[in-house]
């Protein structure tokens, strides 16, 4: 998940695809949870402390309330608990979230945290143990602090840094992953945590620089996963890339059209465009940001191509007009020339950075169709937040997930959208970065105020776990129609 205020907001071959009479009924339904750093236990164990950590326990945070993920959901204690609300759901995929931090707590593999290989192993067995295939993120923003003291993101020896980490982890649990995210929405690290200082680790004006070495991260990952593990292993390796829908305000407004356009560039094309379609980022985004861009070096393993499918995050969609700014010190805001706004017509869930905006996923599908050559995609995080008062009968969020899941359909059977999967986020309330505990996502609630963090299915938990028996019996089927 993202930023919580519309602010920071603006800052923020696998199995062929069926053509079967139901749509989605052969594609995977599945909840991603972020056992990043936070998720307990934030110095249990041997775990060292990470940039969140360090962030959340500063005496100017400005996270909601001033909330920290020390406890989180404790999923660190209570992975089996976890288990259950999996099963209970009837999930066929789950995605989590490794911290780096836990399994090596300088960053480096110079010294291996063995507690933590120990959890994430009990986690993996127990989701395999109940047939739920696993999708695993190796980065979720929480960089070890360590490597942060070090330049973080801004140093040109983080990305070889993040390549050791990576392949312990693929040597570690690759023998039980064939799903892997390298990075989770890069932008938002980018954008909010190195250009706006939102986020952690609080830094400014930095986000190209960042964002160019989490590219050089994701290939050499990639790169040493294609050479010393896949063969082996079978896995397929991405990058999770966020990005609204972006559509023109004024629809009859060529300004507007090409501000929609450079909207796209500056999100999804930033780190899409040098993996999928030409090793560099796209052309209106270098033409604006000139020299303050940097370049992939010749030396310097290949991006192009290091995707083994399209990872997307999709929340929600923006109305966008041009806009001039002049004067001051140069700014991603002044390079991108483009304001999204929210259209009145779009309700709010919760958020006001959020509104609900199904459609706009089925278009962005159809763009990442047209625009990245027809790649197979898993849709890695989409929800719908609930603010104030705990609401168990959540009608919004399950008719949210119906029509969303019409969307997808649609794109695939309609559009031909190679979708492959689709994650739900998230499994449970947990700590959702500066919103703290003010905005709840998941499928279960979580009692924050109870030390047992007791686990509830909501009613849209309730309602999404039917929709994947009602597909999985119409899967069931159709495999035997066609097999007889």
């Amino acid at each position: 998940m993202r930023s919580a205020h519309a602010e920071r907001k603006k800052t923020r071959s696998n199995r062929k695809r069926a053509s079967c009479q139901t749509p989605l009924q052969t594609h995977p339904y599945s909840s991603p949870i972020k056992t990043r750093s936070p998720i307990s236990g934030w110095d249990a164990d041997g775990k060292g402390e990470s940039i969140w950590d360090a962030f959340c326990h500063r005496d100017d945070s400005s996270v909601f309330e001033r909330h920290t993920g020390d406890v989180s959901c404790n999923s660190y204690h209570l992975w089996e608990e976890d288990l259950r609300c999996i099963e209970e759901l009837g999930l066929t995929h789950y995605r989590l979230s490794l911290s780096w931090s836990r399994l090596l707590p300088d960053g480096t593999t110079g010294h291996v945290n063995q507690q933590g290989v120990r959890y994430y192993n009990q986690v993996l067995d127990g989701l395999l143990a109940r047939g739920v295939t696993p999708m695993v993120t190796l980065y979720h923003f929480d960089l070890p602090q360590a490597l942060q003291d070090r330049g973080g993101w801004q140093s040109a020896d983080t990305p070889a840094l993040f390549d050791a980490y990576a392949r312990f982890c693929f040597g570690a649990f690759g023998d039980r992953v064939r799903l892997w995210i390298t990075l989770n929405e890069p932008y938002v690290c980018a954008k909010l945590g190195h250009e706006d200082g939102l986020h952690a680790p609080g830094v400014r004006g930095a986000a190209y620089r960042a964002g160019h070495h989490m590219l050089r991260a994701h290939a050499l990952a990639w790169h040493s996963y294609d050479a010393g593990y896949r063969r082996a292993q079978g896995g397929l390796v991405s990058m999770a890339i966020n990005s609204d829908w972006a559509e023109p305000e004024d629809a009859d407004s060529a300004e507007d059209a090409a501000a929609a356009a450079r909207y796209l560039a500056f999100s999804l094309g930033w780190f899409a465009w040098p993996l999928f379609v030409s090793g560099d980022y796209p052309e209106v985004m270098r033409a604006a940001v000139d020299a303050r861009l940097p370049r992939f070096s010749g030396v310097q393993p290949a991006v192009l191509g290091t995707a083994d499918f399209f990872a997307l995050n999709y929340y929600t969609a923006r109305k966008v007009r041009s806009v001039g700014v002049d004067g001051g010190a140069p700014s991603m805001k002044k390079d991108l020339g483009a304001e999204g706004v929210v259209d009145p017509a779009w309700p709010l869930c919760g958020l006001p950075w959020l509104a609900v905006a199904p459609h706009g996923l089925r278009q962005l599908l159809k763009y990442i169709k047209a625009t990245f050559n027809h790649p197979a995609v898993y849709i890695t995080e989409n929800g719908f937040a609930q603010t104030g008062p705990v609401l168990m009968e959540d009608g919004e969020r399950a008719a949210f997930y119906r029509e969303t899941v019409g969307e997808v359909a649609k794109a695939i059977e309609e559009d031909g959208v190679d979708v492959r999967g689709y994650f739900a986020w998230s499994l449970l309330d947990n700590f959702e970065w500066t919103d703290g505990y003010g905005a709840r996502f998941g499928l279960f609630h979580v009692d924050f105020s109870d030390d047992e963090r007791a686990r509830t299915m909501y009613r849209s938990g309730r309602e999404y776990a039917a929709i994947i028996s009602k597909h999985r019996s119409r899967s069931r089927a159709h495999r035997e129609l066609t097999s007889s």
